[in-house]
């Protein structure tokens, strides 16, 4: 099921096999176990190019990369390159969120007319009461998406301001914390508010609070490679066709990255899912014990905490955490077992409901080859 998106943005969902190449389909290295499951995957799905890893507390265990940078041009993915997320930044948006709570800035209750009281006047009365807990958990009432390509004028942060004002000055489709209903707007604002705080840039400060501490530099924003070379995962579109351009701009507008635009390595994402095991664990992280399970326990009953789609599996001994991310051109899937102390990571250069089948069969591959 993957919840409809605007321009080119799909917005996450979250839920619920090798092998040998062809010619010009060469596996690009990696654990050949896990190389052999995901070639089996990629054939049977026709998707350019599959990456994944399993991951534990104490890091990156094994991972690899099989298939096609782009489609027909023969050259292959590796275990180095760069993956986007999409909506699995949602988790790490969260995360930031965390460390301004630990550090006083913020509170989870802390509302939207705390953060930005010269705008209380101008928006709904429903809307000032929002916190960032109802945000987080998608239980503001907020729509899924605006009209994103609207917002041109200005920094980054300005636009994320305006957004703020539009979207807060319409009534909310439900009273707060009384549904769920996923809202790429609601981590655009989350985004505002962690701005404002700062003083900085979401982009910068998540890079200097959660990004950095943790290791992670290959993190970028946006869409991935050079324009026009083959450097990187290049964008597929439906059925596997390869858009026309590849580069930073082919993701959607840079006002939405609190919502989806990260991107990484495997081995940098892997950073930041064994640092939220430790923490699910009790053991030393990038926050304390009870800020992760704030993270990973949904608020408002139900089965979304903040950032993080729960589940019950039998696999993962109990409780697990996933989400999806896809900007229509890239796939991104993620299931996290803390009781177990392992995860896996899919990344696929491809967005539609095809990847997102193929990397949910991925996935169950790799938990079968950990288990």
């Amino acid at each position: 099921m993957l919840p409809g998106g605007m321009q080119l943005f799909a917005a996450a969902c979250w839920c619920a096999l090798a092998v040998g190449a062809t010619a010009g389909e060469h596996p690009a290295g990696g654990d050949a176990a896990l190389a052999a499951a995901l070639q089996v995957v990629r054939q049977k799905f026709d998707v350019p190019a599959i990456a994944g890893a399993i991951v534990t507390g104490k890091g990156l265990e094994r991972c690899a990369a099989v298939g096609l940078r782009k489609q027909g041009a023969g050259v292959a993915v590796t275990t180095n390159d760069l993956w986007h997320l999409g909506s699995d930044t949602k988790a790490m948006t969260a995360t930031l969120a965390g460390v301004l709570v630990e550090a006083g800035k913020l509170h989870w209750d802390t509302t939207i007319a705390a953060v930005f009281p010269e705008l209380a006047a101008a928006l709904q009365p429903a809307t000032t009461n929002l916190t960032l807990k109802h945000l987080l958990a998608h239980r503001a009432g907020l729509p899924r998406d605006v009209n994103w390509g609207q917002f041109k004028q200005g920094t980054v942060q300005a636009q994320r301001l305006q957004v703020v004002r539009e979207a807060l000055a319409k009534k909310p489709e439900f009273a707060p914390g009384e549904r769920y209903q996923y809202s790429n707007t609601g981590y655009v604002i989350v985004g505002a508010m962690l701005e404002r705080v700062t003083g900085q840039p979401w982009e910068e400060a998540i890079r200097e609070r959660v990004f950095s501490p943790l290791g992670m530099t290959s993190v970028g924003f946006g869409g991935v490679g050079t324009p026009g070379q083959l450097d990187q995962p290049w964008p597929h579109g439906p059925k596997g066709k390869p858009q026309r351009k590849n580069g930073p701009a082919m993701d959607n507008p840079a006002v939405i990255g609190p919502a989806g635009r990260v991107h990484c390595t495997l081995q940098d994402w892997a950073k930041f899912i064994a640092d939220q095991l430790r923490g699910a664990r009790g053991e030393r992280a990038l926050l304390t014990p009870a800020s992760y399970q704030r993270l990973q326990t949904p608020p408002f009953g139900g089965n979304y905490a903040l950032g993080w789609g729960v589940a019950q599996r039998d696999w993962g001994g109990g409780t697990v955490l996933s989400h999806t991310g896809c900007n229509t051109m890239n796939f991104a899937n993620v299931w996290v077992a803390p009781l177990k102390n392992f995860a896996v990571l899919v990344c696929i250069n491809q967005g539609d409901d095809v990847a997102f089948k193929a990397s949910d069969a991925a996935a169950s591959a790799l938990i079968r080859l950990r288990r």
